[in-house]
């Protein structure tokens, strides 16, 4: 089969796409062929070799965590899906053309491959900060970068749960935050004064990394109301940063509930091929994503 890997840790140019022995669903899993790969920050992130505590990763190593595809394989104890079945979850190596999974759903009606590759860690995540954050119904949580997956998901989560959401993000997505039932500016120079103007801040996510921790300190005037899933550098300002994974089955299934209900929909802004995977990961480097991007096998 077809994968993507690298050999050594560092830039996208050390993506490279290889012959590769086909995995198995081992007891618990299930392995899928794969009709797209959903590209994540903590894919280059783990490229690069920032994120080896959470992360553990033996060279060579496979990339990609999220995928949607169709069951070939059922592992030993495994209930509730079968062969043939269009499934979306996590596993790992899913830059591929066959790949495990550890956790998964079967797909909604009416998603695509395309899209549903973007929700797994994408949701989890969303429902994982505003669970630590603690921010009720009622309250206002502001959103650093929230155009890109996780942004997209937790503004929409927020809004279904009460939640009043200001988001910050790039000219061009300002029209999207407002469509996602956010409260929207720009990021630059004054965006402290113009959130400021748009209402009291309860807490608040770094989404994006963009140096902003000591501002949204500053805003909510408590560094225990403030997240980051993407500045390492934030426990200085004693600022968590969120970087384990809560339950992905239970962020899967209420994914499929907030996606059949029509309250939840993320779109794909760009899709790449296998051999196009550095390009991808280029793009989600650098950011002013609107949505999800996705590799399509």
């Amino acid at each position: 089969m077809k994968q993507v890997i690298f050999t050594e840790f560092g830039g996208p140019e050390v993506l490279q796409l290889v012959d590769a022995e086909e995995p198995h669903a081992g007891p618990g899993q299930v392995r899928i062929a794969v009709r797209a790969a959903g590209v994540n920050p903590v894919d280059w992130r783990i490229r690069e070799g920032q994120v080896l505590g959470a992360h553990p990763t033996v060279l060579p190593s496979g990339v990609g965590l999220d995928a949607a595809g169709v069951v070939d394989e059922v592992g030993e104890g495994v209930a509730g899906v079968a062969v043939g079945d269009s499934v979306f979850g996590e596993g790992a190596s899913t830059y591929a053309e066959f790949a495990v999974l550890s956790a998964w759903a079967v797909m909604p009606d009416g998603l695509t491959f395309e899209e549903a590759a973007g929700y797994p860690s994408v949701v989890e995540t969303a429902l994982r900060l505003i669970r630590e954050a603690d921010v009720r119904p009622g309250e206002t949580l502001l959103v650093s970068g929230a155009s890109g997956g996780v942004g997209s998901a937790v503004l929409q989560i927020a809004r279904e749960r009460g939640i009043t959401v200001i988001g910050t993000a790039g000219a061009a997505n300002q029209g999207y935050l407002r469509d996602l039932g956010a409260l929207a500016t720009t990021y630059g120079e004054g965006w402290v004064d113009r959130v400021r103007r748009l209402g009291r801040v309860d807490a608040a996510l770094d989404l994006a990394g963009s140096g902003v921790i000591a501002e949204l300190v500053e805003l909510t005037g408590d560094p225990g109301k403030v997240l980051s899933i993407a500045d390492l550098g934030a426990p200085e300002f004693g600022v968590r940063f969120s970087g384990v994974a809560g339950s992905v089955p239970d962020a899967l299934a209420e994914a499929v509930d907030l996606i059949s209900r029509g309250k939840l929909h993320i779109p794909v802004e760009k899709s790449y091929s296998l051999a196009d995977a550095a390009a991808a990961h280029a793009d989600s480097h650098a950011g002013h994503t609107r949505g999800r991007r996705v590799i399509v096998v």
